[in-house]
């Protein structure tokens, strides 16, 4: 029996998020899944790489020029091909992607669903495409703090603010058997976040709602907030400080990654002037999550 085709893979690096959502976005437009398998993965340094694989030797011209106009045309000229023996290529690239404990708390993908403990909660997030999956140390700081505040008693208004995947809102749903409010910025996230809380169950608990800031109806509808989870970046951690701030519960506690190491204390400086005050920082892998409290 003769051996199976072999299997064509393009790749790539990207320097963002955002960047290699448009490329993965517009190239899974322009191809059918049946002629390509596409998979995106963080890497240690916060790029993204982008791998492509196909059955057939595809048009690397017609790759390029769409690479360069998601991404640009260095992005476009940096693509490398390689010929590589013939495998499910969505399944390995699944395989890398273990389950991630933290706390009693267990992220998988739907490969791994049989592999959580019973004592634990598993949170199911499809990782073809690993975009807020639990593998990167800012969800993993988090979802380790949440577990720590749980432990200590149930908030009842929690608030999971730039949800992504919404891997963090079904923690607390889960956890908590009550409503949580999950919001973004970006309409198609909100669109994953509840489809994702229906996977795991807990559709009915998490209210995903695309809102741009603090001065959107839907915080004032549901605040103060006695518990903020808040996996972003540095920059706009910092300028939601003062607005966060104003719709916090007194004695409230704030989750917030998406930090480098060196730029935690800046973040803590801004929150430290709002009234809310280091109580624990964790830092896995380079990055920083903290746990504060609102004192006045």
């Amino acid at each position: 029996m003769p051996d199976p085709a072999p299997t064509v893979r393009a790749s790539f690096v990207l320097g963002d998020e955002a960047t290699a959502r448009r490329v993965t976005d517009l190239l899974g437009e322009c191809f059918d899944e049946a002629e390509m398998a596409i998979a995106a993965f963080e890497r240690p340094d916060r790029s993204w790489e982008v791998a492509l694989h196909f059955g057939e030797q595809p048009n690397l011209d017609h790759i390029r020029e769409l690479v360069a106009q998601a991404a640009g045309p260095e992005a476009a000229q940096a693509i490398s091909v390689e010929t590589v023996a013939a495998k499910d290529w969505v399944a390995a690239s699944l395989e890398g992607l273990v389950p991630v404990p933290a706390g009693r708390f267990v992220v998988h993908g739907s490969h791994d669903r049989d592999r959580v403990p019973a004592n634990k909660l598993g949170i199911e997030i499809e990782a073809a495409l690993a975009f807020g999956t639990g593998h990167h140390g800012t969800t993993r700081g988090c979802l380790t703090l949440l577990d720590l505040v749980l432990r200590a008693g149930p908030p009842q208004r929690v608030l999971d603010l730039g949800t992504g995947t919404g891997v963090l809102a079904i923690a607390a749903a889960k956890a908590l058997r009550h409503t949580v409010l999950a919001t973004d910025i970006d309409k198609q996230s909100v669109a994953v976040a509840r489809e994702n809380a229906r996977l795991n169950g807990v559709g009915n608990l998490v209210q995903a709602e695309w809102a741009t800031g603090f001065a959107s109806p839907v915080f004032a509808a549901h605040a103060p907030f006695d518990l903020v989870l808040a996996n972003i970046l540095a920059n706009p951690l910092r300028t939601l400080a003062q607005p966060m701030s104003e719709h916090l519960a007194p004695g409230a506690l704030v989750i917030l990654s998406g930090l480098l190491q060196p730029q935690a204390q800046s973040v803590i400086a801004a929150y430290r002037a709002r009234g809310c005050v280091l109580l624990r920082q964790l830092v896995i892998e380079g990055w920083s999550s903290l746990l504060l409290v609102k004192t006045f």
